[in-house]
């Protein structure tokens, strides 16, 4: 089951949307007024369908604003079928295209899929804001620019983020990325997270928080 957003002024379409997808087992919240979308619903979506051709402020627009703070796959739906239009949906964020009319068995099938590729890949990414860790390949990007970190830079990054909000000491960053056993010590550690904060700096970002007294988090 997914919480699945749907964004149309046709609410026609809405009901049609929210009837099919429930028959799957999705928790579906409609809304006709992109000017009265409750943010909650917006951060909690697990997927977003979206009409391009919306009063006030269209799908692109809306889409490009929020791509950086939403996460979950964005699917349009339009009857903008030009190349030059799907081309410029997929440049501010889109997924994938649903073209109207559209079937419902294109639909269910279509959210299937992206469903599924979300699933998949957050065994494998873990984002925090314009952060995206790979922690298959071990890489950290910030808004798809690899910042280069060595492979110490990078255990101690993603057990930070693992661990958002806690706080801990040298020690403690010592045995949980590095092992029992290991050479690193307190001054190897603080060198390591200046070095990180340096790299972050350029991104004009400062995620990792000195707790005086106690340790290091990330906020």
């Amino acid at each position: 089951m997914a919480n699945i957003l749907a964004i149309d002024d046709d609410l026609e379409i809405l009901a049609v949307i929210k009837k099919a997808l429930e028959k799957e087992g999705h928790m579906v919240s409609c809304c006709s007024d992109l000017e009265k979308l409750q943010q909650a619903k917006l951060v909690s979506c697990d997927l977003m369908l979206l009409d391009v051709m919306m009063p006030n402020k269209d799908g692109f627009t809306f889409c490009r604003e929020v791509r950086n703070s939403v996460d979950c796959p964005i699917l349009f739906i339009t009857a903008k079928t030009l190349d030059k239009d799907l081309e410029f949906g997929f440049s501010v964020g889109a997924d994938d295209y649903i073209k109207k009319p559209f079937s419902i068995t294109e639909l269910r099938a279509r959210v299937s899929a992206h469903l599924r590729r979300q699933s998949r890949e957050h065994h494998t990414q873990l984002v925090n804001g314009k952060f995206r860790f790979n922690l298959s390949a071990r890489e950290l990007y910030y808004e798809d620019k690899l910042i280069k970190l060595t492979k110490s830079e990078y255990r101690i990054c993603e057990f930070l983020i693992q661990n958002r909000g806690q706080v801990f000491s040298l020690e403690q960053i010592i045995e949980k990325v590095f092992g029992y056993d290991a050479e690193s010590d307190s001054s190897t550690i603080r060198e390591h997270i200046k070095n990180i904060r340096a790299k972050l700096k350029n991104c004009g970002e400062s995620p990792i928080e000195t707790v005086w007294g106690i340790g290091y988090k990330w906020k």
